[in-house]
């Protein structure tokens, strides 16, 4: 029964990704479209601070309610009073120190961090609204308040840029977005009341002790890349280079980030339940590996189409497909990360985490003034170097998938990947210059259907499972 639900929970949850980060993908575009490398820099500086704001607010909520042997509303309820607690007082530092954060990146930000910084308290009563739901693995009703909000702000931003309103037009977006999420989630039936449990608040920051600094590790590997592009090599770098960051994202979090929204929560039951984690550590890595390893090999070799919207993005091209690989690498990870904590090994999962931020600040500071290919070569580098070692921490806690099954994915997408690139050379230019945007529909389509094609034949055991 608890495989039924994990299947439906992880369908609902692919939706909202979906629509969500559809949303975002589609904003995305229509940015590159209307603004300059400049302005698509400064935006995406921006975001990148407030997502690190959220993480700082938020600190492992999804994980307290989901693991708590307590009342999980009392638990929510305190969660809500220290997260959004710190969502206010991170708003106001972020506002006071909009103009300092400027002068540090060098880059003239403050006019976007200050409205954008108003969102954390908001998305921070949504957050714990939205732990209460990977509890049950509800996911279905999470729909409405996070993808209807993200469509909602997506509409905003678009009719805004298409307005001429330039990169502010992102920033009311991602406001829109943030208020209206904990609106729908109360219109979905999840309601919070604010209250303090001592007991809760002592279990609550004891486990954010161990997996709070783990988040802001993970969110500084996601965002520390813009900000030193942008402190070396200047704002119109980090256009060039978000870009590419933003399309090799997709895969991640519509497969990746799904599967371990599921798993982590799947994890704790079984545990609960006394059952045994191997197998279904073992289904969820295969299938990461698998659908994102395909959908990365499709969109590596489409990587010079990314001028389709317009030629100054000529310079994305080799990042995105660096970024690809880099994206197969963290989307692994991701998934193990969510079984060492839902075990009970946070400690483990830290020190991970923290390893591989050394490895990525490392390279940054070496390479990044050789230019945004480096930046994303260093960002592959620094994920797979992480893998083995991952596994190895699996394995010695008896959490490791098959070796010989994974081995068997692994080659069933580099058969993929050399598939679609096969293909590419032989077809030329039948399918018109890189610009040509039927070009790319026509020929993205062929290798999705050549991709889908070698990884079903070669896992059909893994896809049936």
């Amino acid at each position: 029964m608890t495989g039924h639900v994990a299947v439906r929970g992880s369908l609902w949850l692919f939706l909202v990704n979906l629509v969500g980060k559809g949303g975002q993908m589609a904003v995305t575009l229509v940015l590159a479209a209307f603004l300059t490398s400049e302005g698509l820099g400064l935006v995406a500086l921006a975001v990148a601070l407030v997502n690190i704001g959220q993480v700082v607010q938020s600190m492992g909520v999804y994980d307290v309610v989901s693991r708590t042997g307590l009342d999980p509303r009392r638990v929510a309820g305190t969660l809500l009073v220290l997260s959004a607690g710190t969502g206010l007082v991170l708003a106001a530092g972020l506002v006071l120190a909009a103009d300092a954060v400027a002068d540090v990146l060098d880059a003239p930000v403050a006019p976007l961090v200050r409205p954008a910084a108003l969102s954390l308290p908001f998305s921070a009563v949504a957050g714990v609204q939205m732990g209460l739901l990977h509890r049950e693995l509800d996911f279905r009703r999470r729909l409405l308040p996070d993808a209807g909000s993200a469509v909602l702000g997506a509409a905003v931003t678009i009719a805004l840029a298409a307005a001429g309103a330039g990169p502010h037009s992102l920033v009311v977006g991602l406001l829109c977005t943030a208020v209206a999420q904990p609106v729908l989630g109360v219109v979905v039936g999840v309601r919070v009341r604010p209250l303090w449990d001592a007991a809760a608040a002592r279990e609550a920051l004891a486990w954010i002790a161990v997996v709070g600094p783990g988040a802001l590790v993970a969110v500084l590997l996601i965002n520390l890349d813009y900000l030193a592009v942008a402190r070396v090599l200047g704002a119109e770098a980090v256009g060039v280079y978000s870009l590419a960051y933003r399309i090799a994202w997709v895969p991640y979090i519509l497969v990746a980030v799904v599967l371990g929204g599921v798993l982590l929560p799947l994890c704790a039951r079984y545990l609960r339940e006394g059952r045994d984690l191997s197998d279904v550590v073992g289904r969820f890595t295969l299938a990461v590996l698998v659908l994102t390893g395909g959908l990365y090999a499709v969109t590596a070799v489409l990587a010079d189409r990314v001028v389709v919207f317009g030629d100054r993005w000529a310079g994305a091209a080799l990042p995105l497909a660096l970024l690809c690989l880099h994206g197969l690498g963290i989307g692994l990870l991701h998934v193990w990360y969510q079984v060492l904590k839902a075990a009970g090994h946070a400690r483990r999962y830290l020190v991970l985490e923290v390893t591989h931020l050394g490895v990525l600040v490392t390279g940054l500071a070496l390479f990044t003034r050789y230019g945004v290919v480096a930046v994303a070569l260093v960002q592959a580098v620094s994920a797979w170097a992480l893998v083995p070692v991952t596994w190895r921490a699996l394995a010695r806690r008896g959490l490791a998938p098959p070796t010989r099954s994974v081995l068997r994915g692994a080659a069933g997408v580099v058969a993929a990947a050399g598939c679609c690139a096969v293909v590419a050379l032989a077809a030329g230019d039948v399918f018109g210059p890189p610009g040509s945007v039927p070009g790319a529909l026509v020929e993205g389509v062929l290798l999705v259907a050549v991709c889908g094609a070698v990884v079903v034949l070669t896992n059909r055991e893994v896809l049936r499972r």
